[in-house]
Formats: structure tokens, sequence, C-alpha cells
């Protein structure tokens, strides 16, 4: 198979267009979601929650966050470990929840999880006859009996009953059927997901991972293992150099009749999750940017604020927007535009208004 050589201006073009963020908007909430495979979850809203700003970034004004909230009531969407994803991908992972279920031979990545399953038994099934019985429920209306409790260095110590629920998901016993402000409603799988038939368990890695492509454009094979969705892609799509980057990529076939055609690009603020940024690495090999999420550190180490928004315009990641929305006072505070290079006329002009859109989108004015 022919490697393909790309420049930098082809490979960050194929980037921004697999992540839907060119002039063309995609259609609605549905098919933006089942082309980005999914949107993250995560608690902090500084500005608004990820999975809200990562659909307006793309949809514009168009979107509100109640038509995520009605796409999950729907099923549409479903919610899997920390991710909303399209409801028809659940077949591309319920052969591998089975495979835990059945507790078959090295399905579990760690062993401590199966000992610990094991050890609380008499809880699981006590969660899963009060599910059976009254539906769903938060993870506070379901009694702690677990004989072994979790132990953990990090946040998760001693939560025993949501640790045991987000393995049982992991099996695919239960699910997360919507939500009660943040808490979570759980009830049982089989009353949550379509019942569409599972992908083999050994075809269903590489049909995630063809999509995965799709979204991201061009994407290494293997990089670094991370959490809830891996970065590479394994051998899936075409092989590929970027001309000034070393090793290998894999680029998705779509993109390649659109080489050397110009970019119909435009200003977007972006999540801190976001999928075009989320591989550092890859952010700053394709598109020289360095960033990181600071709201970890303390405030004296910060260069660009506690949740600074990436900034896209055209094909360049151009800087940072350390912006935060304070909903009481009615304003979204500006505190700093971090420009990587000096802007052009251009640019700035195209990120205030972005910038004037995201105020409008929240209702609220602009302060600084």
């Amino acid at each position: 198979m022919t490697t393909h050589r790309l420049s930098p201006v082809d490979a960050r073009r194929i980037a921004v267009r697999a992540q839907l963020l060119d002039r063309d908007r995609p259609a609605g909430l549905l098919d933006l979601v089942r082309h980005l495979t999914l949107l993250q979850i995560d608690p902090t809203a500084a500005v608004a929650p990820t999975a809200d700003l990562v659909a307006w970034s793309r949809l514009g004004a168009a979107y509100t966050p109640a038509d995520l909230v009605d796409a999950l009531r729907r099923r549409d969407l479903v919610e899997l470990a920390a991710t909303i994803r399209p409801a028809e991908d659940l077949a591309l992972y319920r052969a591998e929840m089975a495979l835990l279920r059945d507790d078959a031979p090295g399905a579990f990545t760690y062993p401590r999880h199966r000992e610990w399953i094991r050890a609380n038994d008499a809880c699981r099934q006590d969660i899963l006859a009060r599910l059976t019985a009254q539906g769903a429920l938060p993870s506070r209306q379901l009694p702690d009996t677990c004989a072994v409790p979790w132990a953990s260095t990090g946040w998760t110590n001693d939560q025993n009953v949501i640790r045991l629920l987000d393995l049982m998901a992991a099996m695919g016993e239960v699910a997360v059927a919507g939500r009660q402000g943040r808490d979570r409603l759980w009830d049982l799988a089989e009353r949550v997901y379509p019942d569409h038939p599972p992908v083999p368990a050994d075809e269903a890695p590489r049909r995630r991972s063809e999509r995965r492509l799709r979204a991201l454009g061009i994407a290494r094979a293997k990089t670094t293992q991370v959490p809830i969705e891996p970065w590479g892609v394994g051998e899936v799509g075409e092989p590929a150099v970027v001309e000034g980057v070393k090793g290998a990529w894999r680029v998705d076939p779509e993109h390649l009749d659109r080489l050397g055609q110009p970019l119909e690009g435009r200003a977007a603020l972006l999540s801190p999750f976001d999928r075009l940024i989320h591989d550092r690495k890859r952010a700053l090999e394709l598109f020289g940017f360095d960033y990181g999420l600071e709201m970890y550190k303390p405030v004296a180490n910060r260069r660009w604020g506690y949740y600074a928004l990436p900034i896209l315009h055209g094909d360049r990641l151009v800087g940072k927007l350390d912006a935060t929305a304070d909903r009481k006072a009615g304003v979204l505070r500006v505190n700093a535009i971090h420009e990587d290079e000096p802007f052009p006329k251009a640019t700035t002009a195209a990120v205030r208004a972005e910038i004037a859109a995201l105020a409008a989108w929240l209702q609220l004015t602009i302060e600084g």
C-alpha cells in the first residue's frame, strides 16, 4: 500500500475537516455525534459543560443544551463510561461486555477488578434486585453492602457502590438511564440499550478504530494509553508521513481526494477536552500548539488560565481564551486572549466575533 506524503498544511486541514470545524456546519446534533463518535462528559463548567461546548463549537447558535437532554431522554444518545455516544454504537461494545460478564480468560485488564467483584457478589446481586424491582435509581439510594471495601489512593477510595456500578456497567449489566442534576440514574442495561445484534468481539475493536480515524482524520497507529477513549487507531486507514514530523501516521482515505484544496475555515473556541486537541502531543506535532489544562495548577504557575479554551482560526490553532461564565452576575468574564503569535487584524476580528457569539449563546454580556 502506498504511503501518502502529507505537508503539515495537508495534515492540519485533514484534522480540522474531520472534526467538522470548517465553515460548513453539521446538519444537527445527532449527525454531529454520529460522526464524532462521542461527546466527553466532564463536570467542570467554567464556561459551559464540555459536551455542550463541543456541540456549540460545531453547530453554533442552532444548538441548545436542551437538544442534548432531549436526545438522551429519547435514547437516541446514551451515556457510557463518561461519554455520550450514538445508541447504535453500543453494538460495538456489548460483545466485550459479555466477555467480562462471563469472566472470560483475559477479559479483565486488571485482575483485581474481577477479584473485587467476586468478593462483593452479594452486593452486586442486591443492586440488580433493587433495580429490577424499583427501576432507575441514583447510587445514593443503593445501600452499600460490600464485604470488601474498594481501596484506592485516589478519589474513588471507599466509594464502593459507585465503583461497583461502574464495573457492572463495563460488564453490560447496568447502564446510566438519565440524570437528576449531576447524579446518574442507574437501571438495568437491557432497559436502556437498544436491542441491536452485537458486533463480534474479534471485529468490534477494528470497527471502533475505523470510526475513530474517520472522526480524527489523521492519527498515530499507537500512542500513549489514556482512559475513556484511545488516541491510537491501530492499522486501519492508510499509511502516511507528515513532512517535518518523525514517525508514521494513519490517514482516513476519505480525506485524500481533497488534498491541496483550500480550507473554508473559520474561528472556533474549543473545549479543553475537544478531540482536535485532546492528544496534546498530536496537537504539538501537527499544529505546533502547546497546551495543557491548568485548573489543577496553583494560580501562580498558570500560563493561560484556569480553563483556557484553545482558539482555532482556519487550519491553525492560534491561542487560548481565558474566560469564565459568571452566571450570577450575568457576564462572560474575558480575562485574557493569549495570542501564540500576534494576531493579524482578520484573526482578531474573527476571534472577537466568536467570543461575542459564545456570550450570546450563554445569554451573558461580555466583561473585559
